[in-house]
């Protein structure tokens, strides 16, 4: 090294020396070579903030969940100001349509007294949609719980998971 020092001081030049290289690894072409592939294939997804993954929305609702979902409603007062405030909706996670993609919406449950109950359909990707907090979780084997529909009429009930 300090040949090269000197070497490099008789030339008057201020180059660097180069330091040894390795030839690419087998591992890292790969790479190389697949990512353009899978940029090409994959849509851009739509994305909100605090999302763990880009591309994923921040609350993920699965059927058998018990949620609170938290709306964004703006209202307009007498002298024409608009406010926002927040509305909670709390019910029984049934149904989720079209997994991830941008139009994907789950369908909430709720019971009222008298045998009556309210089912609404949120869009995951909703800007009106502040948040979406779990409350309970309970255990379920299907996909669509529909059956939940007549459940006062035949006692059926979710087991909670622990």
């Amino acid at each position: 090294m300090a040949d090269e020092q000197k070497i490099n001081e008789e030339t008057a030049e201020t180059t660097p020396v180069p330091e040894a290289t390795t030839a690419p690894t087998v591992e890292a072409v790969a790479v190389t070579e697949e990512a353009p592939a899978e940029a090409a294939v994959e849509a851009p997804k739509p994305t909100r903030e605090g999302a763990a993954i880009p591309g994923t929305p921040a609350w993920d609702p699965q059927p058998g969940q018990v949620v609170r979902v938290h709306l964004r409603i703006t209202e307009t007062t007498k002298k024409g100001q608009e406010k926002e405030r927040l509305q909670a909706f709390e019910g029984t996670v049934i149904a989720r349509n079209h997994g991830s993609e941008a139009g994907s919406t789950f369908t909430v449950r709720k019971e009222i007294k008298g045998g009556y109950a309210v089912e609404r359909i949120f869009p995951i990707f909703a800007p009106t949609i502040a948040k979406v907090e779990v409350i309970k979780q309970f255990r379920v084997r299907r996909a669509k719980l529909h059956f939940l529909r007549a459940r006062l009429k035949k006692g059926k009930k979710l087991q909670e998971v622990a």
